[in-house]
């Protein structure tokens, strides 16, 4: 145990401490409120719904709070317990080539810790989303989802490893800045093909019909200047009950998806309100300021990662040793361990998120009915079993949406 093992647990100490706290505050601030609907939405959310979503909201921390400890333990023992060690150690003995036992090391770590995860999803899935009546998902869909899931993510995720790693080996001292480039082209290359390669794969997308909605939105569309490859209904209630909407895809890969669920439960006025809100996160620019501040951070991250990979420290210190010293056990180290140390940007992302929001929410009603926003969005709420009484620090800290009440509020005052 050298000084950065004991900053690194006291760091872990700390971010958890905080994410439990703020979960206890949310849960007893929910409870706490459960008992009657609040006054902004008296007359528009019957008290079982409100009921519903507190008990749903409850159901999910406790879920958090043991898929978060279960967490902590995993990364203890892949770190500080000698797992990842292990595992570099195993196939540096198998593989004679540093570069594929790497891959293979790194493919190995997180394989486990996807399956370490599919008990948490098969209770939320099957026990919690089934009790609230979202769940529509079949074992065979939900088997099939994660095979599928595994599949592409090897598929996709192996080759760009071995790319990396290769950069990382080869390069030079300005490896990270090379890194950092193929990391942000491969992004921007995946968010164009999602939506024509990869969701279909998962889904089923369905050109909108003919008829006054299509009509309506198209009008939508024209008056905002945007240009997308069609609008398409998605078969979202094949695996839940949730109801959403968004655009996706960049360039001349845009399209605008709706899902299905969501047609048959809002009038189409308020689903064009519910899409100027989506075109106004478009014409504010919200998705390239996003894209470039998450280029920032990655190239803050990839920096850092430049210096650690050169201190013993670093891998002592989080339980590998210096045999097993590689650029591939410090890029696995630092994917695991980083957001340890920067937990405290997360209000702040948090309320970057928010303002986009409220901006988003000033252009659909400037472009559609502010009234029908706000109906769209209580249905929405209710359908969802949104709780409308978060704690305060809590939202602050992990709502990306300003809070049900708040929200409203400032669509009231814009109608």
């Amino acid at each position: 145990m050298n000084t950065f093992t004991i900053i690194f647990l006291i760091a872990l100490i700390i971010s958890s401490s905080i994410q439990f706290w703020l979960a206890k505050r949310q849960a007893d601030y929910v409870e706490a409120h459960r008992i009657a609907v609040p006054d902004a939405f008296k007359t528009k959310v019957p008290l079982a719904a409100h009921q519903k979503a507190a008990d749903y909201t409850l159901a999910k921390i406790k879920l958090g709070n043991i898929d978060g400890a279960l967490g902590i333990i995993v990364l203890l023992l892949l770190t500080l317990g000698g797992g990842i060690n292990l595992a570099f150690e195993y196939w540096s003995d198998v593989v004679s080539s540093p570069l594929i036992a790497g891959v293979a090391a790194t493919a190995t770590i997180f394989l486990l810790m996807t399956v370490v995860e599919i008990p948490a999803s098969i209770y939320q899935t099957f026990v919690i989303e089934e009790k609230f009546g979202f769940n529509k998902s079949t074992v065979k869909q939900f088997i099939k989802d994660q095979f599928l899931q595994l599949g592409l993510g090897a598929a996709i995720g192996l080759p760009l490893l071995a790319l990396i790693l290769w950069v990382m080996d080869t390069v030079g001292p300005l490896w990270w800045l090379w890194a950092w480039g193929i990391i942000m082209a491969f992004s921007l290359l995946m968010s164009w093909l999602y939506p024509t390669v990869i969701a279909p794969l998962f889904n089923k997308f369905t050109p909108m019909e003919e008829g006054s909605l299509k009509d309506r939105i198209q009008g939508l569309l024209t008056r905002c200047g945007f240009n997308s490859q069609g609008i398409f209904i998605m078969d979202g209630s094949k695996r839940s009950g949730h109801g959403n909407a968004y655009f996706t895809g960049l360039g001349n890969n845009k399209r605008i998806v709706f899902f299905d669920n969501l047609v048959n439960s809002l009038e189409d006025e308020e689903l064009e309100a519910v899409l100027a809100h989506e075109l106004g996160h478009f014409k504010c620019k919200h998705v390239i300021k996003m894209l470039i501040a998450t280029a920032i951070m990655s190239l803050i991250g990839f920096g850092v990662l430049g210096w650690l990979i050169d201190q013993d420290w670093f891998y002592t210190g989080l339980g590998v040793a210096i045999e097993q010293k590689s650029h591939a056990a410090a890029l696995l180290l630092f994917m695991l361990v980083s957001s340890t140390f920067t937990f405290f940007m997360q209000p702040v992302s948090a309320y970057f998120q928010r303002k986009f929001e409220f901006e988003a929410d000033d252009f659909a009603a400037s472009n559609a009915k502010a009234s029908k926003m706000i109906s769209g969005l209580v249905k929405l709420y209710e359908e969802n079993a949104s709780t409308l009484t978060p704690d305060p620090l809590y939202s602050a800290f992990h709502y990306s949406h300003p809070p049900a009440a708040i929200r409203i509020a400032h669509l009231e005052s814009k109608a």
